[in-house]
């Protein structure tokens, strides 16, 4: 099943969102080798494609897990939680309805 990963930053973490940068890139590089990724990526905090010191207010990441627990453990184990990057993390289940 498909899990929507909500995730908001805590305030002025770019710096550490930007170190923990390729590890986070990693996995989510895996999840995309096994065909499980549909979509990953940044919330800029400003409106603009880059948000320069601004950063960043969050992330979101719609994966396929084999159990909401599935999908808790492996974003507890992301490496902007070891870097004190996110605040707040929600996971819900999703259910893709466009585009087919």
């Amino acid at each position: 099943m498909l899990y929507a990963i909500i995730a908001e930053d805590k305030a002025d973490t770019l710096d550490k969102r930007l170190a923990a940068r390729p590890a986070h890139l990693e996995r989510l590089l895996a999840l995309q080798a096994e065909g499980r990724l549909i979509l990953a990526g940044p919330c800029p905090a400003i409106d603009s494609p880059d948000p320069g010191p601004a950063g960043f207010s969050g992330s979101i990441i719609i994966a396929e897990f084999a159990s909401l627990t599935a999908a808790q453990a492996w974003a507890e184990a992301d490496p902007y939680i070891a870097a004190g990057v996110y605040e707040k993390v929600t996971i819900k289940p999703f259910k893709k309805a466009l585009p087919a």
